[in-house]
């Protein structure tokens, strides 16, 4: 990394938004370059500072996170962007990752979690919140955001796939490794293995890759 991550953060409830700031202004490699009320602001506030990475809230007034996504990612595409959301709407993050987001999290995330979602949509990895639903993930699925960078099929054993159809029905590596009759420590093991070659960084990016690569249908989620 050349630099700190330049963060700017919009959202109109100024106590989560100060909130969050505080939390991220103690974390190394990461400087909040900015603040905006609403979309608006935001796309005023980017014609004057110069950021690698925004987190806006969906609904705000006068402009919308998702109107200003599109507008921003017109001006300066560069910008990555991820998508501060209630656990109540699916379908607006779906509209989020179609306007050009790299990710979402929901407004409960816990520190780790946030921290994660910066540094890796400012690699250019999409990433999805680990309290993703089985509905969000169909709904991204079938959207048409398409998360894969190329068309290079990747291949899994037999094995992994079989844990990949556990994974996604959220079974724990203990569970699966009773389930197997394979080790807890072997079952981890494939585990880091599966989500190198899938490249995400939680189960709901596994669910997500598994769901559009057909490796697990809906029905199994249920």
């Amino acid at each position: 990394m050349n630099h700190d991550i330049r963060l700017v953060i919009a959202d109109d409830h100024e106590i989560f938004r100060d909130g969050l700031a505080l939390m991220l202004s103690r974390q190394p490699d990461i400087t909040l370059v900015g603040q905006a009320n609403n979309g608006r602001e935001l796309l005023e506030l980017l014609e004057t500072v110069e950021a690698d990475v925004v987190m806006t809230d969906l609904k705000m007034p006068l402009m919308d996170g998702i109107t200003a996504t599109r507008t921003l990612l017109q001006r300066l595409p560069h910008i990555r962007i991820i998508a501060l959301s209630m656990f109540d709407e699916e379908e607006l993050i779906v509209e989020m990752l179609e306007a050009g987001a790299k990710g979402y999290l929901l407004k409960n995330a816990d520190k780790q979690e946030i921290i994660e979602a910066i540094n890796s949509v400012y690699e250019d990895n999409i990433f999805y919140c680990k309290q993703t639903s089985a509905k969000l993930a169909s709904m991204i699925v079938r959207s048409r955001f398409n998360p894969s960078r190329d068309n290079a099929t990747v291949l899994f054993t037999d094995r992994e796939k079989e844990i990949i159809r556990l994974i996604c029905q959220q079974f724990t590596a203990q569970e699966i490794g009773e389930k197997i009759f394979l080790s807890k420590r072997t079952v981890e093991g494939h585990r880091t293995r599966i989500l190198e070659k899938m490249n995400v960084k939680n189960t709901a990016g596994v669910v997500v890759f598994a769901l559009k690569n057909n490796l697990i249908s809906e029905a199994e989620l249920l």
